[in-house]
């Protein structure tokens, strides 16, 4: 008599609360990445509550979780009325009328396994003519031509040291994403959420209550219900940390304005007197808005300024916003999980939100509970909370240096953030790289050394010294190689066709349009 076998367990019932950008980047990530017997993705989404939707510009990581998918980038570029983006242009961040880009690429090369600016640094400092620092990086060369192309696959070619990211219609996105994820098995509710059920004695969540009368239970449950935070926040009552201290914008003005005639390949930050205006060009808009502190700046203000700043007619009325800057002491509590602005937020200066809702979904997927094993293993939950900590403390560094570094006097915003006491953490960087021109490179978490080297340099923070290491290659032949490679720049960028012809061409062979109902894997 054969033996019986054990029965498969029960699919692990996970309930993804709220849909937008991170609802659906969520479910459509664990669609391709779990196997289906084993678990059942459920999303619920009212179509009462609206979303932020003003996150249109993105990191380079993005790419890697389309490709997850298997997403066509055209067809994508075309739903989504997507432009690409090459980096950002700071405006007046370092002292009124000043600019740099900050890149989506690598500055010079490494000699002699040195980084790359301790061989300008040394020559800077003999007195060479070494040229500005970010005329050595091809990606800032492409921004200023404002031309596209994609990498070229050889390594050996000053055309493979950038990368890209994209703008896009946040709304669209999650809509493009909707198509994709609900033919793979996520069932999609419409409903409002009036009620969450929890366990007496362990505390988990076990339902949650539908203004229809429904209940939809679950075992594991995502919470991307917003700034609302409904169950990490309201219903476990997860603690906030308050950033305010270090980034005191607490407001938004958004506007869409018709499209400028070009598309650059940048997004552009500009400073004001009470915080910042973005601009982010698509193919069929341009996205704007005004980050400002409240303590700075009043609303009747933010809204005079943005409207006086954006280069094409308003196609709508600027929308206000409200925020803090911070995030939850943990992103995953019991049998809860928040991603997105459930579980914290930071100001869009360096676009790190969509980032920050791939990386969660990236690490939950990695974390997630077997079937059939009862609540959670709080070692997991540990797990994905060391890594949530990192990814945001570390973007929080960065976002505050933008702010302490500047040079703006006798502007009160200004003058208060370049004297406010900083995170330890970043007080070490920013002193380590004046002594020694070592820039942070970190293995996990943003940005990369690249990145820090182009706002520490942009914002005129200069090293008192170099790597001595660097010393060792003669100091002619430095100048030379430095003078070649942004030859090679100039020359290889100069030739690269315009931004906006590229998308045309691009977009031109996609499969579909950009209503298709269907979207291809």
């Amino acid at each position: 008599m054969q033996p019986r076998s054990n029965p498969s367990p029960a699919p692990l019932r996970v309930v993804i609360v709220g849909g937008g950008t991170a609802g659906w980047m969520c479910a459509a990530g664990l669609a391709r990445l779990l196997p289906p017997t084993d678990y059942a993705l459920t999303l619920i989404e009212s179509d009462e509550i609206g979303t932020v939707g003003v996150g249109e510009a993105t990191l380079p990581h993005i790419r890697e979780f389309n490709a997850m998918l298997g997403l066509d980038e055209a067809e994508f570029m075309r739903a989504t009325q997507g432009s690409f983006k090459l980096g950002i242009e700071f405006v007046g961040w370092d002292k009124p009328g000043g600019r740099y880009v900050h890149p989506f690429g690598s500055f010079g090369e490494r000699w002699g396994g040195i980084d790359f600016q301790h061989h300008w640094l040394r020559a800077r400092a003999a007195g060479q003519d070494v040229g500005d620092w970010f005329d050595h990086s091809f990606a800032v060369a492409m921004c200023r031509e404002g031309v596209f192309d994609l990498p070229d696959e050889d390594l050996r070619s000053i055309r493979s040291t950038f990368s890209y990211a994209y703008h896009f219609d946040a709304g669209l996105y999650a809509e493009y994403l909707r198509r994709w994820a609900t033919p793979r098995g996520v069932r999609r509710i419409e409903g409002k959420i009036v009620d969450i059920a929890r366990n007496a004695e362990s505390g988990l969540v076990e339902s949650v209550a539908l203004q229809s009368g429904a209940a939809i239970a679950g075992d594991l449950f995502i919470d991307c219900s917003g700034f609302r935070s409904l169950l990490l926040g309201q219903s476990m009552g997860v603690a906030w940390h308050d950033w305010s201290a270090w980034l005191p914008c607490d407001r938004a003005m958004a506007v869409p304005c018709a499209g400028a005639a070009g598309i650059t390949p940048f997004t552009r930050s500009t400073a004001q007197a009470g915080g910042w205006t973005w601009r982010i060009p698509l193919q069929h808009r341009t996205g704007n808005g005004y980050v400002f502190s409240s303590s700075f700046c009043s609303e009747e203000q933010a809204r005079e300024t943005i409207l006086g700043a954006i280069d094409g007619a308003p196609l709508a009325d600027p929308r206000l916003l409200r925020f803090q800057a911070g995030r939850r002491a943990r992103g995953w509590e019991g049998n809860v999980v928040a991603i997105g602005l459930s579980s914290g937020f930071l100001e869009p200066l360096e676009s790190t939100s969509i980032f920050l809702i791939q990386a969660a979904v990236t690490d939950l997927a990695n974390l997630m509970p077997l079937p059939g094993g009862g609540p959670p293993d709080p070692r997991l939950a540990a797990e994905f909370n060391r890594l949530f900590a990192i990814h945001y403390d570390r973007t929080r560094d960065f976002l505050v240096l933008h702010y302490t570094a500047n040079a703006r006097h006798g502007e009160p915003l200004w003058d208060h953030v370049r004297n406010m006491a900083l995170p330890d953490s970043l007080a070490h960087k920013i002193a380590l790289f004046r002594s020694s021109g070592r820039a942070p490179d970190y293995k996990l978490g943003l940005f990369s050394r690249d990145s820090w080297l182009a706002v520490l340099m942009g914002q005129g923070i200069l090293p008192e010294a170099h790597d001595r290491l660097a010393d060792r290659a003669p100091l002619d032949e430095v100048a030379d190689r430095l003078a070649e490679l942004r030859e090679r720049i100039a020359t290889n960028a100069a030739a690269l066709p315009a931004h906006a012809e590229f998308i045309a061409s691009y977009c031109s062979a996609a499969r579909g349009t950009a209503d298709d109902r269907a979207v291809t894997a």
